[in-house]
């Protein structure tokens, strides 16, 4: 039962919360472990400290007897502690301590609204009833009624006939959509409700219905059946997914998901979530026994450690595992992870320890991989290399004189995972220590920091070398000068006011040549050329290659800040190296001969109205022209508007252009708070603004157009519909998974608005895909907690 389902419970609650004028309490996060307070939401406060608190009454006619019973009548009320009741008439026994309001009874706190017909409460037990109530919560936007509500002392009540809804009622068909129950009992001491005959209606048709069910009446999680939710797609047809959350205890729960898949057959997926003050983490499975499709079994195996962050040992494990090549393919986000194609195993220990001189660490490491390989060659990958095992020690001091000094030891091992050994491919030990002495002067407007620095490394290889050996050693040291200037004033541009710096770089670096022809490569490639590459020193990652250098890099970039909320505006930036030999140990084996390297060029604004622009240039002097470059401009004219256009270009190799956009194409657009209308008689009663429940079309999407090879390679086109109080939403998605291969998804979605989302979520696509996507309700319950997913 998600989260804006128990907001019916509350209704009812609520009475007994707000009528005690106590505030409710609970859990409100997302996460597992115990409950903020772990408190029922309603004190027990009935007896004698309840009768000695001091009862005041006012109306416009006030009659009774000393110690007799008290009639207010004419805008009638009582008071007793955080207990406020409005009403035409009020009757007070002090004998029974038995209150009854008749006529227009009025109930009224933070926003939430009820009223009815008559209540009577005996305030000391707090027994007694409420006849016809209505309830608005304004925190959800959604209210409802009931034929009667009993209050059976402070802890337990039952409400008949109950509705629930955000829709308008005072329509002729009635609202749009109504959760209405024949019967419900909650007792919150025991944290459990029972609704009897609970029917879910959308435009009078029963979508969802339980002759009984349970669910918890406070945010404290409780084990139960969640929403069913339901995708589609071209592989694996009509899929049913019906999760059933198992609250095992206060730091353990579990999520259990049979699922079916109308071409592959049934399957089942779990989840396992564990938060202990020492540590945390998820298992997750997904079983496929018999896939009809593929005519074997699937899984996909998910797995996340981590230790407590000020625990004095940091380890984690992050592994993902799938059962075949083709599972990233037919089960499209099934890995969890960025690199669908290559499936990390990582498992890393870590300990610090802090010294009077300086900072102390050792680590270990064992890195696999699962590499999915495509059956046509030109797809295959190249797999990285293992470790097994990486162990190291880190230190850094400060040493006499202001010098920084820092250390690094490590051993690895390394392997090729199963399955992709290449003789062309050394395996073997590499043990390298690397270590640097620098001087830095810092200053609020300048820095200079020269530094010099050593990269030492041997190889014992399990293949021979070129030489006929299987042990190669190098040692190549480096001299460096970094230094960075920021340069501000007041300016106007474009008659306005701003606050403008100027911020020039320089890096000098000299890295004598050292021949590496011999010494293999496990985990060095070369950087991608951009601006922040463009200030190191060495053009590759790792440890394997170091490139030689005798060169200057000099940059700037200037910013344009409002002087009022202290917003970029503005940033602009030009960077260019210059070369005093030619580079001979480069990324692609080819020496660098030519003496500046290619101009890098970056800007981005927002100061034109309603306009986000954005670029980044590659020029090469040498040939005149464009290497490569990403320009963007997105328009945004007000809210659930925004259209944004991407060109992506590398010379020789690739050129897209990226369109996406969220617009209205019709009907009124909706209100951007995210209000939602008002359903109850009691709310329109006091004045509450209803919203319109006409309904307003809009169009979102994104398509990715390769125009070297002429056509669409990703598309996510879709159509979002919101009548007020409920949303509906279409989205298709084509991911190409290969040349000639891709994936098609078809995700819908039916959001009742105060209640809960059914269906497929394409939500979280829509805001990766979509630039400045905007919900068209925003979330106004609280988080979900363990139990609750949409």
């Amino acid at each position: 039962m998600s989260t804006r389902l128990r907001c019916l419970v509350r209704a009812v609650a609520g009475l007994l919360c707000l009528a005690a004028g106590l505030p409710a309490s609970g859990q409100s996060a997302d996460s597992v472990g115990p409950s903020a307070s772990g408190t029922a939401p309603i004190p027990a406060w009935a007896g004698e400290a309840v009768r000695r608190l001091p009862i005041v009454v006012r109306g416009q006619r006030v009659h009774g007897q000393i110690d007799g019973q008290t009639v207010v009548e004419g805008d009638a009320e009582l008071s007793q502690g955080g207990l406020l009741l409005r009403a035409d008439r009020l009757n007070y026994d002090p004998a029974s301590d038995r209150a009854t309001a008749s006529g227009n009874v009025q109930i009224s706190r933070d926003g939430d609204r009820y009223g009815g017909r008559e209540l009577q409460l005996q305030l000391g037990g707090f027994e007694g009833f409420f006849v016809e109530p209505t309830y608005f919560f304004s925190r959800v936007g959604a209210g409802g009624n009931a034929s009667r509500v009993d209050f059976i002392g402070s802890q337990r009540l039952q409400a008949t006939d109950a509705t629930y809804s955000s829709c308008r009622a005072d329509t002729p068909d009635g609202p749009a959509w109504e959760l209405r129950m024949s019967r419900m009992r909650l007792d919150f001491e025991a944290n459990e409700g029972t609704a009897e005959g609970a029917v879910l209606r959308f435009k009078g048709v029963p979508i969802l219905a339980a002759p009984v069910l349970t669910f918890p009446v406070t945010e404290d999680r409780k084990s139960g059946w969640l929403p069913p939710s339901l995708s589609i797609d071209d592989k694996g047809g009509v899929g049913l997914a019906v999760p059933y959350y198992w609250n095992i205890a206060p730091d353990r729960d579990a999520t259990l998901t049979p699922l079916f898949y109308s071409r592959r057959g049934l399957g089942l997926g779990s989840e396992y979530r564990y938060l202990t003050p020492n540590f945390g983490g998820t298992l997750g499975l997904n079983v496929l026994p018999d896939d009809r499709v593929a005519a074997r079994s699937r899984w996909a195996l998910r797995v996340n450690h981590d230790a407590a962050p000020q625990s004095a040992w940091d380890y984690r494990l992050f592994a993902r595992r799938v059962s075949d090549d083709a599972y990233w393919k037919d089960f499209p986000g099934g890995a969890d992870t960025l690199m669908p194609r290559l499936l990390p195993l990582d498992a890393q220990a870590r300990r610090r320890f802090a010294r009077a001189l300086g900072d102390f660490e050792i680590y270990g490491r064992v890195q696999g991989w699962q590499v999915l390989q495509d059956p046509d060659p030109l797809a295959r990958i190249e797999a990285p290399y293992q470790r097994a095992p990486q162990l190291g020690v880190r230190a850094s001091a400060q040493v006499g004189g202001g010098l920084e000094l820092a250390l690094q030891g490590e051993v690895n091992r390394f392997v090729l995972p199963d399955g992709e050994a290449d003789p062309a491919r050394n395996t073997g030990v590499r043990a390298h220590g690397q270590g640097s002495l620098a001087w830095p002067w810092r200053t609020p407007g300048w820095s200079l920091v020269p530094k010099m620095s050593v990269n030492a490394a041997t190889y014992r290889t399990d293949q021979p070398l070129a030489d006929g050996s299987d042990q190669v050693t190098r040692v190549i040291p480096s001299l460096s000068v970094d230094s960075a200037w920021i340069f501000e004033r007041d300016s106007t541009w474009f008659g306005r006011a701003v606050h403008q710096t100027l911020e020039p770089r320089f890096l000098y670096v000299n890295t004598p040549y050292v021949d590496q022809d011999l010494v293999p490569n496990f985990d060095a490639a070369g950087k991608d050329f951009n601006f922040d590459s463009i200030f190191t020193e060495n053009a590759f990652s790792g440890i394997d290659r170091i490139s030689d250098a005798h060169q200057l890099t000099a940059g700037v970039t200037t910013r344009l800040i409002d002087p009022g909320n202290g917003a970029e505006m503005m940033r602009l930036g030009v960077a260019q190296r210059y070369l005093f030999r030619e580079q001979r140990v480069t990324p692609d084996g080819i020496p660098f001969t030519q003496r500046f390297s290619d101009i890098l060029l970056f800007g981005s604004t927002s100061m034109v109205p309603r306009w986000t622009l954005d670029a980044s240039l590659q020029y090469s002097p040498e040939l005149g022209t464009t290497m490569r470059s990403i320009l963007g401009a997105r328009y945004s004219p007000g809210p659930f508007r925004t259209v944004s256009v991407t060109h992506r270009f590398t010379r020789d190799t690739s050129e897209q252009l990226e369109l996406a956009w969220q617009w209205p194409i019709a009907g009124p657009p909706p209100d951007p708070a995210g209000a939602v209308a008002s359903a109850t008689p009691l709310a329109r009663a006091v004045g509450g603004a209803a919203a319109s429940c006409t309904g307003s079309w809009y169009s979102v999407g994104r398509v990715n157009y390769s125009m070297r090879d002429s056509r669409i390679t990703d598309s996510l086109i879709g159509f979002e519909y919101d009548a007020g109080c409920w949303i509906g939403r279409i989205v298709a998605q084509r991911l190409s998974t290969g040349r000639t291969e891709a994936t098609t998804q078809l995700m819908l979605q039916l959001e009742l608005v105060g209640l809960s989302r059914l269906g497929s979520n394409p939500l979280q696509t829509l805001k990766d895909n979509i630039p400045g996507y905007r919900l068209l309700r925003e979330d106004r319950a609280a988080p979900a907690t363990g139990s609750d997913h949409d």
